[in-house]
């Protein structure tokens, strides 16, 4: 693709050999236990917790840089990331899910050959938890970059560059689906093609500002997407 990207709601098909997928609000419908870990701390910390608007305009980067915003000091914002993954941790079961169509539509690009992996800002065990909880076996994905690794994070292209490294796969041969502005916003950086998730908590205005290639309303769109094997 070149020139001015496409961004349209109606599948072309698009030739990719990688499928790389951030995870909150993508893979994972994640939003009640994100937003309730957020309020929780909040009020452990605080005693009150603000309007769900202040965490949701820094939702899908690393929890370090959402904390810094209410906190001074690193070790006061270690202290809210301790009380945020415990009670994260532990409703995980209750309050995540996954979004319909998600195992199907990954069961089928791995029968189509596709190369699929997860590049998220959450840490590696929140990750798999959350992968777990949803019935997603972490042996589904070739390749997992979280925000363990000591690089950059989304909106920075690092995680996907690193992604793309380890499976030894370019840029060009690759397309990078997410709900969230920074995942736009990585993706192009890194030079691939990018798909808009408008089944997350993300509205289409704020992702269509960021001029995805392709905005799709269901993860099942992929399988119009991609189509039946990726080029040789």
């Amino acid at each position: 693709m070149t020139g001015r990207p496409t961004v349209c709601r109606m599948p072309t098909e698009l030739e990719a050999k990688t499928v790389l997928f951030d995870l909150d609000g993508t893979l994972v419908d994640s939003m009640d236990l994100i937003l309730e870990s957020f309020r929780h701390t909040m009020l452990v910390h605080f005693g009150e917790a603000p309007s769900d608007q202040m965490w949701l305009r820094t939702l899908g980067t690393p929890l370090r840089s959402q904390f810094h915003e209410v906190a001074d000091t690193d070790e006061e914002v270690q202290a809210l990331i301790d009380t945020y993954i415990e009670h994260n941790h532990r409703e995980h079961e209750r309050l995540i899910r996954p979004f319909d169509g998600t195992s199907e539509t990954l069961l089928a690009l791995r029968q189509r050959s596709y190369r699929l992996g997860v590049v998220t800002s959450k840490a590696l065990r929140g990750t798999q938890l959350s992968l777990e909880a949803c019935g997603l076996a972490t042996e589904s994905f070739d390749v997992l970059v979280t925000s363990d690794e000591p690089i950059p994070h989304k909106p920075d292209p690092a995680p996907l560059n690193l992604a793309l490294a380890r499976l030894g796969e370019s840029a060009r041969d690759a397309v990078y689906v997410g709900d969230s502005v920074w995942d736009i916003r990585a993706g192009r950086a890194a030079g691939m093609r990018t798909v808009a998730a408008l089944w997350g908590p993300f509205s289409s205005g704020e992702l269509a500002a960021e001029r995805p290639h392709f905005m799709l309303d269901g993860i099942r769109d992929l399988l119009d997407l991609l189509p039946g094997s990726p080029p040789s």
